[in-house]
């Protein structure tokens, strides 16, 4: 990463988080992915392999990008590991029937390099099983790499390689476009996010709306309902106020539960 980046550069801005890994070797991979393109903040989510950030395979397939294993965290949640983000980017070469929009990793860049507030992180899981459906529905968008449709199957530093050099043309200005027009708030970050959905499922099986013993699918769909509207800070405090007045005016005892598909 080249010190002398204003703070405002994406290539400060975006993290890269990896998820339950099982070779050290693709932890080094990915390092050497990230340090060509000029990244360097890496996050490790429960690794599956044993001491990844020193492993001598690791550290062989870093191949000069140690000193981005040396920064690198090692974290046991999500939600740990995506503190001080705001947009979070699920990639995974399997769609699911409730995931967040898909984007390519074109779109994503775009988006990460246009707003300077924008903390974002892409999201890569396990090398066999890739992510649970759990991380992908609290992500902002999902990420597929349009490839060969006969032969999708990329390895899990090729992905990342494939994500940072978009975003590094990204950063650079050669693919920067304007997200939407006139004024744009703090986006939301992941944890508000989640606070605001716990929230909102409270009031509404207050209201009787949502069944809690037999909710179905109404949740992931609202979910990848508002992950539709990238959610601004001041957006998800609103949406937590209609949810505090909903839980107010919710009768004491209400046996029945409406909606729950």
């Amino acid at each position: 990463m080249n010190p002398t980046e204003p703070v405002s550069s994406l290539f400060k801005r975006l993290r890269f988080v990896l998820v339950e890994t099982s070779r050290a070797g693709n932890v080094g991979s990915v390092a050497r992915a990230m340090k060509t393109m000029g990244f360097g903040d890496l996050v490790l989510v429960s690794p599956r392999c044993a001491d990844p950030l020193h492993d001598p395979e690791s550290v062989a397939f870093a191949s000069g990008a140690v000193d981005v294993l040396e920064g690198a965290r090692i974290v046991d949640s999500i939600a740990e590991a995506l503190d001080g983000c705001n947009f979070a980017a699920a990639v995974s070469a399997r769609l699911r029937e409730f995931s967040p929009p898909v984007w390519s990793p074109r779109e994503f860049s775009a988006h990460a390099a246009g707003t300077d507030d924008l903390h974002p992180a892409l999201i890569l899981g396990n090398e066999r099983f890739g992510l649970p459906n759990q991380i992908v529905e609290q992500c902002n968008v999902l990420i597929n790499i349009p490839a060969n449709p006969d032969y999708a199957s990329l390895n899990l530093s090729q992905a990342a390689q494939v994500l940072a050099y978009e975003c590094r043309l990204a950063a650079q200005g050669e693919n920067r476009t304007q997200q939407g027009i006139g004024f744009h708030g703090e986006a939301a970050s992941v944890a508000q996010i989640e606070g605001m959905y716990a929230h909102l499922e409270e009031a509404l099986v207050a209201i009787g709306f949502l069944n809690a013993d037999n909710p179905r699918k109404l949740m992931p769909r609202l979910k990848r309902l508002f992950a539709r509207t990238q959610l601004e800070t001041e957006e998800v405090n609103i949406l937590r106020g209609i949810a505090r007045q909903m839980l107010k005016a919710a009768p004491a005892n209400d046996a029945d539960a409406g909606h729950d598909s």
